[in-house]
């Protein structure tokens, strides 16, 4: 793994301790990291985030490695944990805190998001609920809730344990030029 070819992108999908869990299985992702994302305040605590005073997403930040794993490729598959209509909310969880969003760091990835999405979009009838945004900010959530599932893995999640078996064995095939 080459550092020039490490990216990141942040990803809101609900709660993100499932989101997370999801994410670090899947190959090329070399970091998964819970926090707070697009808020206005800073370095929110979880009790002011699920105040919805703050404004910020639950959102999971990924470092991927992209000769190993394509944006597309992890949009594809973020797309399948959540459902991309529902206003702030992704299975029991609701509120402005478990909305669905992509916030990127490098402009570059804008139009590559907005295709995805433009293509998703052709299989509802309703209106995609995923916002996409530059980060604007970002804060690390408290330690507890870094891994929380691999701490305490009979936790809540509206991502079923199948979701992970299948996120640990995709493999990215056009990265890999089989596709």
């Amino acid at each position: 793994m080459k550092q020039e070819n490490n990216k990141e992108i942040i990803l809101a999908g609900g709660c993100f301790w499932g989101t997370e869990k999801y994410f670090q299985a899947i190959k090329g992702v070399i970091k998964t990291e819970v926090g707070y994302a697009n808020g206005k305040t800073p370095n929110p605590t979880y009790k002011e985030v699920c105040s919805g005073k703050t404004g910020h997403a639950e959102a999971v930040k990924l470092v991927y490695d992209a000769s190993v794993v394509s944006l597309p490729f992890l949009l594809d598959m973020y797309y399948q944990v959540i459902d991309p209509v529902a206003l702030n909310r992704q299975g029991n969880d609701v509120g402005t805190q478990y909305r669905t969003g992509i916030y990127y760091a490098d402009p570059q990835d804008k139009p590559v998001i907005l295709e995805s999405l433009k293509e998703l979009q052709t299989h509802f009838e309703k209106k995609l609920a995923i916002e996409v945004l530059p980060l604007e900010n970002y804060s690390s959530a408290e330690d507890y809730h870094q891994k929380y599932l691999d701490k305490n893995p009979g936790g809540y999640c509206h991502i079923g344990t199948s979701a992970f078996k299948k996120a640990a064995q995709a493999v990215d095939d056009t990265v890999r030029g089989e596709k």
